[in-house]
């Protein structure tokens, strides 16, 4: 599997340069695939995954989307409906925090990208990742550093995995209203930490991270 480095210069938007490039290979499935909530203490880890049409004129459709991080809660709202009726498959896959506190973080991550590609309502012929490579996944498959930064479709996966998180975070935050996951949505902050230690961790805390196994 071809691994990119990260590049010296990181564009402040993703463009389809590596899906044109199988494209022109007359492979019209390509799939963006990427991870959200992998450095949580709590809460599932996400994978979103993104086939987009074999158009040129997606780039302009979904101007607005870049990777995750850099976009503002609103604007990762605003762009998900539009993500989804330009895509043509789109699919989203987790793993739980017991999954995660029992295979481990990379292979819980990795395990919730394989049914992210399965959920999917088309076969992908290649998938581009954001770091992460999936061993067990007979696909051909690039991952590369900063893939959110310059893939399209990968930013797009980052999207949509980041706003359904999010929103489960939010569901979280109802259950267990005393650790904040609405404000914070499971990530380690000073608030989150203190309340850790105040009531305990909950079922949805990662108990084999070290600021949650060491209260």
């Amino acid at each position: 599997m071809p691994r990119l480095r990260r590049p010296e210069f990181v564009p402040k938007w993703p463009s389809l340069e590596f899906e044109s490039r199988l494209w022109g290979l007359g492979l019209t499935h390509v799939a963006g695939v990427d991870e959200v909530g992998r450095g949580a203490l709590a809460g599932p880890v996400y994978v979103g995954a993104v086939i987009l049409p074999v158009n040129d004129a997606v780039s302009e459709e979904l101007s607005g989307v870049r990777d995750s991080k850099m976009m503002l809660p609103e604007e990762r709202e605003f762009w998900v409906p539009i993500i989804q009726e330009t895509a043509i498959a789109y699919g989203l896959g987790w793993a739980s925090c017991k999954e995660i506190d029992r295979w481990g973080i990379a292979p819980a991550t990795r395990m919730a990208a394989k049914r992210a590609l399965n959920s999917l309502s088309i076969r992908p012929e290649h998938v581009l990742l954001d770091y992460i490579s999936l061993s067990r996944v007979d696909l051909p498959q690039t991952s590369m550093a900063a893939g959110d930064a310059l893939c399209l479709s990968v930013a797009a996966a980052s999207v949509l995995a980041k706003v359904a998180r999010d929103a489960k975070l939010c569901e979280l935050d109802s259950r267990f209203p005393k650790y904040g996951f609405a404000s914070h949505k499971g990530y380690y902050t000073d608030d989150h930490v203190r309340a850790i230690k105040k009531h305990g961790p909950c079922t949805q805390h990662r108990r084999s991270f070290a600021p949650v196994r060491k209260q």
